[in-house]
């Protein structure tokens, strides 16, 4: 409906319309304009550690992000935001969440102050439809987001914007969730999922946390499975509920660090490709495997 004629329908009596939202909902469509498309991320993001350390992980992201595109806002879909049903941070300055225990104050003093999205959060919202998704203003960015993205973008100077993971529904459901956000790779959204593939922290040898690509048998057979479905483009058989395989069932004990990847095999395209980096174990127990699709 032209907006002239959508003006007639409405009277002050029963609308009072504000023009200042519709100017900025207009310059966030013209902002959106089509660009190149986006790539796809996977971040393995283990310790929140990761954050302040330096290591060859954080290494690993900062040589990530000098081969991508700078995006004009991004979409994370981060492990540490499960709820039921599904929600978007829709907040003009979301807040740092330091979501963890335990840790020095150093890690606790950082502070991550990416702009938010209330328009990119409305418009992953009307993607989504029919799933009922709940604009949020509670939340922030946890540190499944911050503390990746950080070395993505330390200027903190990208919008960022989260969605939940409803930890009601099964992978198929998440998988063909996240083809209805595929629009928003052609309009400059990176799209990040934040997780750990491999992710048992009941069964975490700290004596050798620093040991070099150490794994338990079960988490270096996962590894080879797990890698392999993805290498050759095997979804189906990553659409994981309830493996049949023991050392998928102790690599995957729970699947709330493992749904942020299906979310990101479901938006790649036709003719794109996925590719690995970061792709060792650590502490036994814990894989810092991450991927790139594009």
């Amino acid at each position: 409906m032209k907006r002239r004629n959508f003006s007639k329908i409405l009277t002050s009596s029963t609308l009072v319309f504000n023009m200042n939202s519709l100017n900025q909902l207009d310059k966030y469509a013209q902002e959106l304009a089509s660009t190149d498309r986006m790539p796809v991320l996977f971040l393995g993001h283990g310790s929140p550690m990761n954050a302040i350390e330096e290591n060859e992980f954080v290494d690993g992201f900062r040589a990530l992000a000098k081969t991508l595109p700078h995006p004009k806002a991004i979409l994370c879909v981060s492990a540490h935001w499960y709820t039921r049903g599904s929600k978007v941070t829709a907040m003009e300055n979301p807040p740092t969440i330091h979501d963890f225990g335990g840790f020095p104050r150093a890690l606790f003093e950082v502070q991550y102050p990416a702009p938010g999205s209330p328009e990119l959060a409305q418009e992953t919202k009307d993607l989504l439809d029919p799933v009922m998704v709940e604009l949020d203003e509670t939340w922030g960015l946890d540190h499944g987001a911050w503390s990746v993205i950080k070395h993505l973008y330390p200027k903190a100077d990208v919008p960022v914007i989260e969605l939940s993971i409803d930890y009601t529904k099964p992978a198929a459901w998440h998988y063909q969730l996240a083809q209805q956000l595929r629009h928003l790779r052609d309009k400059g959204i990176l799209i990040i999922g934040s997780g750990n593939i491999i992710h048992n922290l009941r069964m975490v040898d700290f004596a050798n946390f620093n040991r070099d690509n150490y794994g338990y048998d079960w988490a270096i057979e996962a590894r080879e499975i797990l890698n392999g479905w993805l290498l050759d483009g095997n979804y189906e058989a990553l659409l994981i509920d309830r493996p049949e395989e023991q050392s998928l069932r102790l690599a995957i004990p729970t699947p709330d660090h493992y749904l942020p990847l299906v979310y990101s095999l479901g938006l790649q395209q036709k003719g794109e490709e996925i590719s690995l980096f970061n792709d060792k174990l650590l502490a036994g127990s814990l894989s810092m495997t991450s991927a790139k699709i594009s």
